[in-house]
């Protein structure tokens, strides 16, 4: 059975095509979340650390609204528009996540459906 996970302590473009995430089973997978205010729905100002915060805040919205949380991620994948921004990146990603930390992978890409510096998304296992 497949669940769909909806918050607004995340963006949530519902005309858009996709959920914020998905449960199916024991597991919750997000979609791609970038650094936009939920507020607001405007993304957040101060560079690539300020995106790097308010998205890594974004999936671990979505990753509560279904039981899971930042300490149960199992993979993370991270689309960086310019690889220069790795080591701020990580520097506040680093803040986020505890050991032992989910597996990642981390690339850039040309752009994101947006002016956005860095986009992730997350599988969770969903907590007990």
């Amino acid at each position: 059975m497949v669940e769909q996970v909806s918050t607004d302590a995340a963006p949530n473009k519902t005309e858009l095509p996709f959920s914020q995430g998905i449960v199916h089973g024991d597991t919750v997978y997000t979609s791609g979340q970038v650094g936009v205010d939920p507020e607001t729905g405007e993304l957040v100002e101060g560079g690539i650390r300020a995106e790097t915060r308010r998205t890594m805040e974004n999936v671990s919205a979505i990753l509560e609204a279904a039981g899971a949380s930042l300490d149960s991620a199992i993979k993370a994948t991270v689309f960086l528009t310019d690889m220069d921004d790795f080591s701020e990146f990580n520097e506040v990603y680093a803040e986020f996540v505890s050991e032992p930390r989910p597996a990642r992978s981390a690339v850039e890409v040309s752009a994101l459906a947006g002016d956005y510096a860095v986009e992730i998304e997350m599988v969770a296992a969903i907590e007990d």
